[in-house]
């Protein structure tokens, strides 16, 4: 996915910016144990091993969630669909798309959870990213998941998605809608639309940054125009619009939680040590959903 222009700081590679991290104190259980027995790294070389991935993947683009270590949050497993998801995976062999997978933990986390990597997709827009993810997890030899590498709105990417139009099952959508305007979302729902296979229950869910005032709002690490922030009524309206462009139906659950301090809420612009988490948007909160073709 294509994300919004950054500003100086950003494009710089700054480490002195409130989203940088310097120091990883604790590994949360579920990352170490998906290091040290998906990947079979010792464990007194998981902290050293995670500094050092993350730091060649600030050189190539400093995300909040680089800086932040939030790709080690595995959030797929987070989700209340998650063991639903994972059975279908499992016993129907459904497919799955992680859409802007960045260093592709989710999927490895789903690999590692008995998914068969063969019928798991990635998208990102680095390349490099996905190289990262290889070294990340060690499993270059092993893991058999498809990364498409290309912009979802750029038609000279167009190649890269047509090779799953109508093939995919279940799409994961964590922090991808909110990068983008109301009219730009639409597009991007729409794709996901195409790529969805056509049958009922097919499924796209995530999460992202939510308001329960429903609007546009800019942001300090984005220049490249403000992003749409829905709440519950606003994302079920936008789905409806999706609907009737596409000749489809959506039956849309969605709930937003606000003053949660947590990566939902914080991915982008929030609170790092010494941040005053206040200066977040006024009625900001975690959107959930799933979004179910019938």
């Amino acid at each position: 996915m294509a994300p919004p222009e950054a500003n100086s700081d950003v494009k710089a590679r700054e480490k002195d910016v409130h989203w940088y991290t310097a120091d990883l104190e604790t590994v949360s259980e579920p990352a170490r144990q998906l290091l040290e027995k998906y990947s079979g790294i010792p464990p007194d070389q998981v902290v050293p091993h995670i500094l050092e991935i993350r730091d060649r993947a600030w050189s190539i683009f400093p995300y909040p969630c680089i800086g932040r270590f939030h790709f080690l949050e595995l959030s797929i497993s987070l989700s209340p669909l998650y063991p639903t998801i994972l059975k279908r995976m499992i016993e129907s062999k459904h497919t799955l798309l992680d859409m802007g997978c960045c260093l592709a933990q989710d999927v490895r986390k789903l690999v590692s959870d008995g998914a068969p990597s063969e019928n798991i997709y990635g998208a990102e827009l680095r390349q490099e990213f996905i190289d990262l993810g290889y070294d990340l997890f060690r499993d270059r030899d092993r893991l058999k998941s498809k990364f498409l590498i290309g912009d979802v709105f750029d038609d000279s990417d167009e190649f890269e998605f047509k090779q799953i139009d109508g093939g995919i099952d279940i799409i994961y959508a964590a922090s991808i809608f909110h990068l983008f305007n109301w009219d730009d979302q639409v597009r991007v729902a729409e794709k996901v639309v195409r790529l969805l296979r056509p049958v009922r229950g097919s499924i796209v869910f995530g999460r992202q940054r939510g308001n329960v005032n429903p609007a546009e709002y800019e942001h300090r690490t984005n220049q490249g125009g403000p992003m749409f922030r829905h709440n519950q009524d606003s994302w079920k309206k936008m789905w409806q619009q999706v609907g009737k462009s596409t000749g489809t139906e959506w039956d849309v659950n969605v709930t937003l939680e606000t003053g949660r301090n947590d990566a939902d809420l914080f991915e982008a612009d929030g609170p790092a040590p010494g941040f005053d988490g206040n200066k977040r948007s006024k009625g900001d909160g975690s959107l959930r959903f799933q979004v179910v073709r019938v």
